[in-house]
């Protein structure tokens, strides 16, 4: 598939945009945007929010939707099973902001325990509000009603059909973000590769009104232009950070190097590293960075990544993400 840089579909959060201009014009990081209204996660915070893995012979999702709806996002980063009847899963939805730091960004949502884990995770996918109501930056592509029809794994590729809802409204840059989001919960699972998308059980080639072109199964390399220059994968968007925080993702930066920081509630940062992806200046690469921090005690911060601009040094793409941070 080949897909053109879309801009916001939703109007941008005007606090991103106004910490980017601030800390363009200043060179500093500028102050830390205002975090979630609670005061400890809804969950309690575990080393890391590892997926849950599907059963290696997993059979067809029934038609609908889970017979208990999921509860609201967790903001811990949590370890995968929460009690015996629950489970942490990711869905994709789209953070708001300008070129460069606009796109997709992991949440965490808490399900109903089930052997089907796939269904589990695109059904809170379909299920945005809690998530959407408690960040304002984050938005979605799917349309509302959207139902899940049926879901089925073999040889890596997770055939998944939806309701007619699915291709209805929208440009193209909801179009695209929609089958971004798909993509990339799916595929947060180790045995799934790629996505088949069926609309009313039938097989989608063209989707959209623009008519975005699906030659077979789509990876997430079909949707990097769905991502901000620097997409951190982990820790997901509100989550826990760790103790030290270890931070992954991809990154298409000049020369590849770019800063990673961990701001406290107050607006101070407690570190800011140099980091390096494996490739850059036209290509994505990996990283994987780990950042020592001290805090008095556990407290909302920020995880902010940016890089340098080539002229003078000054902050570019700065991208936040709200994180749970943690004493020694």
């Amino acid at each position: 598939m080949n897909l053109p840089r879309h801009r916001v579909f939703l109007p941008a959060l005007a606090g991103l945009l106004l910490i980017a201009a601030a800390c363009t014009s200043s060179g500093g990081l500028g102050p830390v945007p205002t975090v979630p209204p609670t005061t400890a996660p809804s969950v309690q915070p575990g080393p890391s929010d590892e997926t849950p893995s599907i059963p290696p012979s997993p059979t067809p999702s029934p038609s609908g939707s889970p017979s208990s709806s999921p509860s609201t996002a967790p903001s811990g980063e949590a370890s995968p099973s929460t009690s015996a009847e629950t489970m942490l899963v990711r869905a994709y939805y789209v953070l708001d902001g300008a070129s460069g730091v606009e796109g997709l960004v992991p949440t965490l949502r808490l399900v109903p325990k089930s052997t089907g884990v796939a269904s589990a995770a695109m059904n809170a996918l379909l299920d945005p509000e809690a998530v959407l109501a408690k960040y304002s930056q984050l938005s979605t592509g799917i349309p509302s009603g959207t139902n899940l029809l049926g879901i089925a794994i073999k040889n890596g590729v997770a055939t998944v059909d939806f309701s007619s809802e699915f291709a209805s409204r929208g440009g193209s840059a909801s179009a695209a973000y929609r089958l971004g989001q798909v993509t990339y919960t799916l595929t947060q699972f180790p045995t799934v590769r790629a996505v088949l998308f069926q609309v009313e059980g039938r097989t989608v080639t063209t989707f959209g009104s623009e008519g975005i072109v699906l030659d077979g199964p789509q990876t997430r390399k079909d949707f990097e232009e769905l991502l901000p220059s620097i997409f951190v994968d982990r820790p997901a968007f509100g989550a826990a950070a760790g103790n030290p925080a270890r931070v992954t993702g991809n990154a298409n930066v000049f020369e590849a190097t770019f800063r990673v920081a961990l701001l406290d509630g107050s607006g101070k940062v407690l570190v800011d590293q140099r980091a390096m992806a494996t490739c850059g200046s036209g290509c994505r690469g990996t990283f994987d960075v780990t950042l020592q921090y001290d805090v008095p005690k556990a407290q909302y911060g920020t995880l902010r990544v940016y890089f340098g601009s080539a002229q003078d040094g000054s902050p570019q793409d700065i991208r936040d993400y709200p994180v749970w941070l943690t004493p020694n």
